[in-house]
């Protein structure tokens, strides 16, 4: 399939371009800078100018494609809930391209979506349209297209993870050192889950060739990693203090993180593995923090 594919030179969607091109589907991947178009090209994808400020220019090049995937998102976390409105639009834009068609459109969300509350295992079946997490906006949209009789699948990511980027623990990494410590909430028995970019690469794949509407995916490998022993082996990595930190100062130390550093999102992938014969085999994501080079 000639595949567009947003997001394509980020570090989940470069994962994306050649798993495609090597399963002998065509990619065709946007990207705003130079630097990005010749990555692109040397991979071996044609290129798109594009930009998710410009989500009409994203529906004109997604309506000469075959299958859409979307994994482009403005991780400028600092506004948050902005960022996940301007994606709901990068959604419909993209959706208006595929109308009256059976193409394929696969979108990205996060496993909290699939959470029925604080702390339980977040499944594929479950969504709750009243989630108070703003990424909730990007399945709204989904849904919305789904009604419209779009075919719309979404890919719900844990944290996506190799040696060098971690999702949200990147920016803890950052906060370590400008602090000095490596620290987490209270006892740190709340969990992530986690997925390596090598199998996220894969299950985009799948989901997209499956061409099943309405169906939610989660990219996961372990369904949760204790934030204290995240946190542990960033102190062993940067060789730093490993502490705790009250809840009442964790907006002190943590800034902008400090709505996520607390959260307990655990995530099974148990129908997903089912329903696409998907099994993950990457490295876990503290051997992929205990390998990388700080």
């Amino acid at each position: 399939m000639r595949t567009f594919l947003t997001g394509a030179t980020g570090f989940i969607g470069s994962a994306i371009v050649p798993e495609l091109l090597q399963a002998g589907h065509q990619v065709v991947g946007v990207t705003r800078s130079d630097a990005g178009a010749e990555a692109l090209a040397a991979a071996g994808a044609e290129v798109y100018r594009g930009t998710l400020e410009d989500p009409q220019g994203l529906r004109d090049g997604a309506a000469e494609a075959e299958a859409v995937i979307h994994t482009a998102f403005d991780h400028d976390f600092s506004r948050f809930a902005e960022n996940c409105e301007k994606d709901s639009r990068v959604i419909a834009a993209l959706g208006q391209a595929l109308a009256g068609s059976d193409r394929p459109l696969v979108i990205t969300s996060g496993v909290g979506m699939g959470s029925p509350g604080h702390g339980q295992l977040a499944v594929e079946d479950v969504f709750n349209p009243d989630h108070p997490n703003p990424r909730i906006a990007s399945e709204l949209a989904g849904n919305a297209l789904l009604e419209a009789g779009i075919n719309l699948s979404v890919m719900r990511l844990p944290q996506v993870h190799n040696t060098l980027k971690q999702g949200l623990i990147s920016p803890l990494i950052e906060i370590a050192r400008q602090k000095g410590i490596s620290a987490y909430v209270g006892e740190g028995r709340n969990r992530y889950s986690a997925g390596h970019v090598a199998d996220a690469a894969r299950l985009y794949r799948l989901a997209v060739e499956k061409r099943q509407p309405g169906a939610r995916y989660h990219a996961v490998g372990e369904e949760g990693v204790e934030v204290r022993a995240i946190a542990e082996a960033l102190g062993r990595g940067l060789n730093l203090p490993v502490v705790s930190i009250a809840p009442e100062r964790a907006a002190e130390h943590f800034g902008w993180m400090a709505m996520f550093a607390p959260m307990d999102l655990p995530a099974s992938s148990a129908l997903t593995q089912a329903r696409l014969g998907w099994r993950p085999t990457g490295p876990t994501l503290i051997a992929d923090l205990d390998a990388m080079r700080y």
